[in-house]
């Protein structure tokens, strides 16, 4: 909000989050999508790691997909500093659980698409993007 309005003035910082945001989260979008559309080839993936892919239940690409657009959704919502980033990062957040579910704890994930570290990226930057938009609509920037 503007000064004049009475509300508090965007703070620098939340442009910074969400476009920082947005870029890792597009990434994760275009990987999405790159498997959607079938061209997995063109990523360089090897023909293990397609049939991995094209293996996967509906169930585990409904939550994927659901970690991908919800975190993409969020920062967005941060960008327009609204208050239903949060719900779009907690969407984020159980899609993100049930796509791990499904790659750590039920499917035969070839080694090379075994990324703890990537993983744990993921999570603290969803996290953290949750923790930011409660803080910020808290402080009463997120509208």
């Amino acid at each position: 909000m503007d000064r004049r309005l009475g509300g508090p003035r965007t703070p620098w910082h939340l442009w910074v989050v969400g476009l920082l945001t947005l870029f890792w989260n597009a990434i994760g979008g275009f990987s999405y999508s790159m498997t959607r559309f079938g061209m997995l080839e063109q990523l360089g993936m090897s023909e293990t790691e397609i049939a991995f892919f094209e293996s996967a239940p509906v169930w585990s690409n409904f939550f994927w997909g659901l970690g991908v657009w919800g975190a993409i959704a969020g920062s967005v919502l941060i960008l327009l500093r609204s208050r239903f980033a949060v719900h779009a990062t907690v969407l984020a957040l159980i899609g993100l659980a049930g796509s791990n579910y499904w790659q750590y704890f039920v499917a035969d994930t070839p080694e090379s698409l075994q990324s703890l570290p990537l993983t744990l990226m993921i999570w603290a930057t969803t996290l953290f993007m949750l923790i930011y938009s409660m803080r910020m609509t808290k402080a009463g920037v997120m509208k």
